[in-house]
This record gives structure tokens, sequence and C-alpha cells, in this order.
């Protein structure tokens, strides 16, 4: 073989495992990240239903509170009293 075709070979091979190495070192960083965002999602998950059933309580609660007491709105009442305006 010619010094021009070894030199060739030599360039096309280091260029392959160059290749290989940036690719499966690409591939395990991926995989680290979506890994991550798995742990995320679970971690959000958890958190929506531990949010979920501290609002199911209190809903239970506050239906518990409203059977035993009478509750009425003041809101309303502000709102639909005379307005005083004299038109």
């Amino acid at each position: 073989m010619s010094r021009a075709s070894k030199m060739t070979l030599l360039g096309t091979s280091l260029f392959a495992m160059t290749t290989v190495v940036f690719v499966h070192f690409q591939q395990k960083a991926e995989q680290q990240a979506m890994h991550e965002g798995v742990i995320r999602d679970m971690e959000q998950q958890r958190l929506k239903r531990e949010r979920q059933a501290d609002f199911d309580i209190q809903r239970e609660l506050e239906a518990e509170y409203k059977k035993e007491q009478t509750v009425r709105d003041s809101t309303a009442e502000g709102s639909g009293g005379s307005g005083g305006s004299g038109r």
C-alpha cells in the first residue's frame, strides 16, 4: 500500500472510531437526562397525590362542619342589600 492510502485508511478509521465514541457518550447523556426527567415526573405526581389527599380531607371536614353548624354566606348579604341611591 502506498503512503497516501495508509494515511487515508488511518484517517477514516480514526474518524469512524471518534464517531462511535461520540455517539456512545451522547446516548449515555440522553439516557441520564431521560432518567432524571422520569424521577422528576414521579416526584411531581407524588406531590399532586399528597395535595389531592389533603384537599379531599379538607372538603370532608368542611362538609362535616357544615352539618354541625349553621353557616351563612356573608358576602351575599353585602351585595344584595338596599343601595340607598334613591332612584
